[in-house]
């Protein structure tokens, strides 16, 4: 038995990672108007921000602000992996336990998170999301990777439009 415990903070910033259960697939850009009508549903019926988010094929990061008082972040994914899973065909390669429990085996059970401790700790995460593409060879520069809020950002005047040119180009958010 596990004794792990999820973080607890209400009204906080948190940091995720939700992954496929089949790492190779790209479902999630296949599906992207599903995911989306499935985030969207979720947001409207248990509100929360989105401060930064990136798609990539297998996998997603964000950094959500709940508001104050409500730390049920569980409730959101789980309301987002079955709106995201309802009218897909179930995995064939998932286990036992899985088909007892009605699972259709294409997310991982689990999901990472991780609370925003500071400033910092919040401009290095998304950082992180907005670079993954890159990171993991997807594109040569976070611009042309459109699943990201790295474009709202620009938008915004928050980050130049070449901000993470490429792996060997990454300019400092900060002027450094």
């Amino acid at each position: 038995m596990s004794r792990y415990r999820r973080a607890n903070i209400k009204g906080g910033a948190l940091f995720f990672t939700l992954a496929l259960a089949d790492r190779s697939s790209d479902l999630l850009l296949r599906q992207i108007d599903r995911l989306r009508a499935a985030y969207k549903q979720v947001q409207g019926q248990l509100p929360f921000e989105t401060v930064a988010i990136c798609i990539l094929p297998d996998h997603l990061h964000t950094i959500w602000s709940l508001p104050d008082g409500d730390a049920d972040f569980a409730s959101r994914w789980s309301l987002f992996k079955s709106g995201c899973s309802r009218g897909l065909p179930a995995s064939p390669s998932r286990s036992v336990s899985k088909i007892t429990k009605r699972e259709k085996g294409i997310w991982q059970r689990r999901y990472w998170e991780h609370a925003i401790r500071n400033d910092a700790d919040l401009e290095r995460h998304i950082d992180y999301i907005h670079y993954n593409p890159v990171k993991h060879g997807l594109v040569p520069q976070v611009a042309d990777w459109p699943h990201s809020s790295f474009h709202r950002y620009v938008e915004q005047g928050i980050l130049p439009a070449d901000w993470g040119g490429d792996l060997m180009d990454m300019p400092g958010r900060f002027g450094e």
